[in-house]
């Protein structure tokens, strides 16, 4: 079944009156959410570093980019498979690592875990899930990949990784860029960082190394626990010469997110890295950072390794614009967290399946089969 198969499902259940159970629309399944949660789990989602520049500069990124459609050829079907790091997946899609999601909806990681395998798209577990690596295995059969907030105790990093390699998570995905917070003004207007409650802490609490360094059981003393978590996990940075600790310890591809710059991307080639993301976190690290889909272009150009990109994906045709500036497939973030908080799992599949349609629709109409099509001529020359 085409993925545009959703648009002609959606119009026949309207003949008998059947609605979408959420809106298809990006904006306006936001403004739901937003009516449905509390201020401050909302805020912590939606919100971005400093007075919010990069995260206008993402979306506008995207709007100063246009596609010129051609005419006259047979892309009637379209095939969105996708090869990354030695497996293919159905489409150039992959959830992104969302940290709490507990916070939205109770079943958080589990449902959104499900929703992706349903689909056979990797789900990137956040090392600030509100359920365990182990629970989310268990959960659902899908493509596992893992993200790693570094912690600074070798030890603790090596027991994370060990744990994920034997839960099937086959893809070590390194966030570089939030080794602490940035100023974020909606979340300190509120007072509101859920980790000081002990929520998205599943995974460093429930850890056998972690653990052993606590003078008291988590369950005897949460607050001394969290005390422990904080310094380790958060406030230092890392640098390039601690890169082999994980390449040794990690048999599976490792893909650095968070690059920007193409001296980066070079770094990270010559550390042996399998892949880049293109990230600003979605602009909820650095106020006035350049725009993700800007930067694009230049590490593609740096570097042979795999480049995903991550930060204002929120169209079909977003995807077609940064896939045909290099990247190998996108992730997806606020889109289906907003999904997650009005459905559970039934709210992630309904966004992605309409992020997949729209994106088959845009590809087909603008006269392409395949994403191996796409390239920059796609584009309006700027």
């Amino acid at each position: 079944m085409a993925y545009s198969d959703f648009q002609l499902e959606i119009y026949l259940n309207g003949l008998t009156g059947t609605l979408p159970p959420y809106s298809v629309d990006p904006a306006r399944l936001q403004e739901a959410a937003r009516d449905l949660l509390d201020a401050g789990p909302y805020w912590y989602v939606a919100g971005s570093a400093g007075s919010g520049e990069t995260d206008r500069a993402n979306l506008a990124a995207f709007a100063r980019r246009r596609i010129v459609p051609r005419m006259l050829r047979e892309t009637t079907e379209r095939d969105l498979t996708t090869e990354l790091f030695g497996h293919t997946y159905p489409a150039p899609l992959a959830l992104a690592p969302i940290g709490v999601q507990s916070i939205v909806h109770p079943h958080g990681e589990l449902a959104t875990a499900r929703a992706a395998a349903a689909l056979g798209l990797p789900a990137i577990l956040s090392t600030a899930a509100s359920h365990t690596l182990e629970e989310v295995a268990s959960s659902a059969s899908g493509p596992r990949w893992y993200q790693l907030y570094w912690p600074h105790d070798d030890e603790v990093t090596l027991s994370l990784l060990e744990r994920a390699r034997k839960n099937g998570y086959d893809t070590l995905v390194v966030t570089l860029d939030t080794w602490t917070l940035a100023w974020r003004p909606n979340d300190l207007d509120r007072a509101y960082l859920p980790f000081l409650r002990g929520t998205g802490l599943a995974i460093p609490l429930s850890d056998p190394v972690f653990r052993a360094r606590l003078a008291r059981p988590v369950e005897e003393d949460l607050d001394a626990a969290i005390m422990a978590w904080a310094p380790m996990f958060n406030g230092r940075a890392h640098t390039w010469e601690q890169l082999p600790l994980l390449r040794e310890n990690w048999d599976g591809p490792i893909v650095l997110k968070g690059i920007l710059h193409p001296d980066d991307a070079r770094r990270a080639a010559d550390a042996g890295m399998d892949g880049i993301v293109v990230s600003n976190h979605g602009g909820r690290q650095v106020d006035g950072a350049v725009a993700a889909l800007d930067a694009l272009p230049g590490v593609v150009a740096a570097v042979g390794l795999p480049v995903l990109f991550d930060s204002g994906i929120r169209t079909g045709a977003d995807i077609v614009k940064a896939l045909a500036l290099g990247a190998r497939a996108v992730l997806l973030g606020r889109p289906y967290i907003w999904g997650l908080a009005l459905g559970g799992e039934d709210g992630v599949r309904h966004v992605v399946r309409s992020l997949l349609a729209d994106l088959d629709l845009t590809l087909g109409l603008a006269g392409f089969s395949s994403p191996a099509d796409l390239d920059p001529s796609v584009l309006e020359a700027p």
